[in-house]
């Protein structure tokens, strides 16, 4: 069955990968990506567009949106809605401030305090100011559930590096956010759950990138860190998204794509 997916933070990284994923399902999904970047947002629409099959409907759509500004959230979200013609199926809270410690290498004593204020704003406030906005359009009274939420969180939710107050404390704030978000929404139809990504390369999913080329690289050491012997890729958590939002009896859990590394245990050298 095809569903209406709305992406936000799609335009470039994993959240650029997920739309992708989803684009060249053959069900047809159609989806709509929000992102504050105009310029990554336009060659992502201009590079990944499935050609017009008359007389289905466009299967991507887009909309400049900042996470961190509730205006522009329900303008984007009922621009969305519109366009998918007033359901949808599936939102993926991707969008975040990605970079994990505080910015020019500030202690946490020395971050200004609008930085913080940035990261809960967009990371964890955003997150839920979207879902809010599309629930009145993705509830029913089915029995079974039709519709799924999910947020992507981070083994950073679960363990840290230091002067990362910021991105693990909303990582970690989305995981009680979803199993609080399924207990509310438990009977109304819709699925809530956590996927948490540990090391994905996702450096290459950008329009530089497509411009120059890619290149991955990665050592034997950062390899064999990892049980499954090799670097995340996109592939692996779109799968796992895939299998989450097609699982309407996982609800409310925390599914963790890390190749095993927070299972490690790690003892001083």
């Amino acid at each position: 069955m095809s569903k209406n997916i709305l992406l936000t933070g799609g335009a470039r990284g994993l959240g650029r990968g997920l739309a992708r994923h989803f684009l060249a399902s053959s069900r047809q999904h159609r989806v709509f990506i929000l992102d504050n970047d105009a310029a990554e947002l336009s060659h992502t629409v201009a590079t990944y567009t499935p050609p017009p099959s008359a007389p289905h409907p466009p299967r991507l759509g887009s909309a400049i949106c900042d996470l961190a500004s509730p205006p522009s959230i329900a303008a984007a979200v009922q621009t969305a809605i519109t366009w998918f013609g007033g359901r949808i199926h599936v939102l993926i809270n991707n969008g975040a401030v990605t970079t994990p410690t505080w910015a020019d290498g500030a202690r946490m004593e020395d971050a200004p305090v609008d930085e913080w204020q940035r990261f809960v704003a967009t990371n964890l406030s955003g997150a839920f100011l979207v879902a809010r906005a599309c629930i009145p359009v993705m509830v029913s009274e089915e029995a079974e559930p039709g519709a799924a939420i999910i947020n992507i969180s981070s083994t950073r939710a679960r363990m840290s590096e230091p002067n990362c107050e910021g991105y693990a404390a909303t990582k970690a704030g989305l995981v009680g956010l979803t199993h609080a978000m399924a207990a509310s929404l438990a009977g109304r139809g819709v699925t809530v759950n956590a996927v948490l990504p540990g090391w994905i390369e996702v450096g290459m999913e950008c329009r530089a990138a497509d411009v120059d080329g890619w290149k991955q690289e990665h050592s034997t050491e950062d390899k064999e860190w990892h049980w499954s012997g090799r670097v995340g890729t996109v592939l692996d958590v779109a799968k796992t998204v895939e299998w989450v939002l097609d699982s309407p009896f996982v609800n409310g859990q925390e599914v963790v794509v890390d190749g095993g590394v927070t299972r490690r245990m790690v003892y001083p050298e």
